[in-house]
């Protein structure tokens, strides 16, 4: 009978795995073909994936044999207008989106493109806005105003400062007996964040570009880390651009939760919510109900996706 764990991290061919909730890792290798559901990706297994394996009688590496299904999953597409995808990550409790200001500036286009991939493989997502500490009121107008944005789109929005211990209690209870992901571009601070929860851990920590105002990537691999409060998180190297993955485009607005919301007010069924008459959504943009912003990445993805199939 084949024993199963959870991947915890994932070098190329080499696999650790641990049967969560104990921490004990261990080495593994995938020897000949593993059926697996997920087709065109570039890493048949993901941190989080639990599979089954068989022990070496000689010591040596298990061997993974099986995958079973999962959960949910976080994927983006692999490359600008790739056919393939990449799985972040798999089987988490919680997502954290890590965004800054400035420091470097975060695009609405990845944060909203990054959102949609959690409702629509149903990961439930946390938008934490980091660096507080070294905003301008300027910026702080802008911080003001994501948290308007995702608040009323049905998200929790917290502010943090990796640098002040005070501001992480909240997020170490709310890690407490789960599986966490941290994700974000590269320089935002996720890695920083972490070990505000768990000084203990050993996680490089680098500065922005001074040239670019842009992250450089200092996690090299997806690896998941056991917290000393309780609870594990997955620390993933940054995200430059965020494709999306099986969204077909006349369901895309069922992933945006405000359009989900009143949508059933369209006069039309399907309605994209461009150029329909009687559109309830686009009734509501104009009335300051849904904001701008957010239907403005809308109309975006519904580009890239007709770039994807040309």
């Amino acid at each position: 009978m084949n024993n199963q764990a959870t991947v915890v991290k994932h070098t190329g061919s080499h696999y650790l795995l641990s049967p969560l909730p104990e921490w004990r890792p261990f080495a593994a290798v995938i020897r000949g073909k593993l059926r697996i559901e997920e087709q065109k990706s570039t890493n048949p297994l993901a941190v989080g994936d639990i599979v089954e394996y068989k022990e070496d009688p000689a010591g040596g590496y298990a061997t993974i044999t099986g995958v079973l299904p999962r959960r949910n999953c976080i994927i983006r597409r692999a490359t600008n207008l790739s056919r393939q995808s990449h799985i972040i990550a798999a089987n988490i409790d919680m997502a954290y989106l890590v965004i800054t200001i400035d420091f470097p500036e975060i695009k609405q286009q990845f944060i909203d493109r990054f959102l949609v991939t959690c409702q629509a493989y149903q990961v439930p997502v946390t938008i934490i806005i980091n660096k507080m500490d070294l905003y301008t009121e300027e910026q702080l107008e802008r911080v003001s105003r994501y948290e308007e944005i995702y608040s009323a789109a049905g998200y929790r929005v917290v502010r943090m400062s990796a640098l002040d211990p005070a501001s992480a209690e909240w997020l170490r209870e709310d890690c407490k007996g789960r599986v966490c992901l941290f994700s974000g571009q590269s320089g935002v601070g996720k890695s920083s964040i972490i070990i505000s929860l768990d000084p203990s851990l050993k996680l490089k920590v680098q500065e922005i570009s001074d040239a670019h105002l842009q992250g450089k990537h200092t996690t090299t691999f997806y690896e998941m880390h056991r917290l000393s409060s309780g609870g594990f998180v997955v620390d993933s190297p940054g995200i430059r651009g965020f494709g999306l993955v099986n969204v077909n485009p006349l369901e895309l607005s069922n992933y945006f939760p405000e359009m989900l919301r009143i949508e059933s007010g369209c006069r039309f069924t399907p309605c994209t919510h461009t150029h329909e008459p009687g559109c309830a959504v686009k009734a509501a943009v104009e009335a300051g109900e849904i904001a701008w912003e957010r239907y403005d990445s809308y109309l975006g993805m519904l580009d890239e996706d007709e770039k994807y199939r040309k």
